[in-house]
């Protein structure tokens, strides 16, 4: 419990150092994550006596996986890349050919690992080869992509990275504290430590405390503000509607004894209960489907990587089908459906060569001259 204590006070500031840091930072940080995730789970069902007989054959694995990430951080960062560089005119040439044919560039990637995967196949090993080609497969679309969901909700703004990280953790701890004291009756056979009490007391604590945090985290622009570049300075915006406080007449709704007869609260503080509602009941789905898999393969954790902890997969497990849902969220129900400038300007970046956007800046500037002259 000691050694537990230790890693969780050291995780809990770095993660504080990181958030100060900026979006860039934890990028870093989620990259790093999904490779000792990948790292732990490659090694599940790997074989020294098959993988002497096959040289090399492990840089397969990586090759794939760092082909997974040039496709998912080139399709969730491609704005933001191509807004840092706009300084320079020959980065920026580049860098906006490299966007545009980088579904090319990936699929051409992939193919080859395809190739290079057939190749290597070796009569006595085809078994095993083709259990790795799979379970490599399987780690990209259940880890990694998942995942992945992460930088895409950091760079909308860190509040929609936070919030739900930090209603997972909450609701980890509230369900241990819960379960130790008050205990008794086993919610899941996958994992019998877990009991109805603690789940019932940590969904209660958890979307008490997404209503709460929301309006804490929802007061600083740092968090709510989104990234638009790669850069990693201070950040201002206008912070929407979702963030300025609206007022509440409380009225009949309380009873005369109460102090507060009104109050200011923030618009994303209703959303947060969603996101508080998910992180209580589905969230720890993603733990109890990680346990059932400890048992198929027969380990008490994913690794070694956290003293106390086990490895980092155990520790994430909950956090990616989190990450994944405050994604969707945000997109269906925060995100403007309609024509943004921003999103037209993406699509302008993304589709049109230097000199069509050349072509097309002069055609605005026409037609905004013919507007002034029939005005006046």
């Amino acid at each position: 419990m000691l050694i537990r204590t230790y890693s969780s006070l050291w995780m809990i500031g770095g993660f504080v150092f990181v958030v100060y840091m900026g979006h860039l930072y934890i990028w870093a940080m989620v990259v790093v994550i999904q490779i000792f995730m990948a790292t732990e789970l490659f090694n599940l069902l790997r074989r020294s006596s098959e993988e002497k007989q096959l040289p090399g054959f492990r840089l397969l694995n990586w090759h794939f996986f760092f082909t997974a990430m040039l496709f998912t951080y080139g399709r969730f960062l491609s704005r933001e890349l191509v807004n840092t560089v706009t300084s320079d005119h020959l980065l920026y040439k580049l860098v906006s050919g490299l966007i545009k044919y980088q579904m090319f560039i990936c699929y051409f990637l992939y193919i080859a690992g395809f190739v290079w995967f057939i190749l290597t196949l070796k009569k006595k090993t085809y078994n095993y080869q083709f259990k790795q080609y799979a379970w490599t497969h399987m780690i990209l679309l259940t880890v990694f992509a998942q995942s992945s969901f992460t930088v895409a909700n950091i760079f909308e703004g860190m509040f929609w990275f936070l919030l739900p990280a930090s209603l997972i953790v909450i609701n980890d701890i509230a369900a241990y504290l819960f379960g130790f004291f008050l205990g008794r009756t086993p919610l899941i056979k996958l994992s019998p430590k877990k009991t109805w009490e603690g789940f019932i007391g940590a969904s209660v604590t958890t979307i008490i405390s997404a209503f709460l945090l929301a309006n804490v985290m929802g007061h600083f622009q740092w968090l709510t503000c989104p990234r638009k570049d790669l850069s990693t300075g201070w950040l201002t915006c206008d912070p929407g509607s979702m963030f300025k406080p609206e007022h509440y007449f409380l009225g009949d709704w309380v009873p005369q004894w109460f102090p507060w007869k009104e109050v200011f609260l923030l618009p994303v503080q209703w959303h947060a209960l969603a996101l508080g509602l998910f992180a209580s009941i589905i969230a720890p789905f993603g733990g109890f489907f990680a346990s059932g898999f400890k048992r198929a393969f027969k380990i008490k954790d994913f690794g070694d990587s956290i003293p106390g902890h086990g490895g980092i997969t155990d520790r994430m497990d909950c956090q990616m089908v989190m990450a994944v849902f405050a994604y969707i969220y945000h997109q269906s129900f925060i995100s403007p459906h309609n024509f943004s400038v921003d999103t037209i300007l993406d699509q302008i970046v993304r589709n049109l060569t230097y000199e069509e956007q050349k072509s097309l800046y002069q055609q605005l500037g026409e037609i905004f001259r013919e507007r002034q002259f029939m005005q006046s």
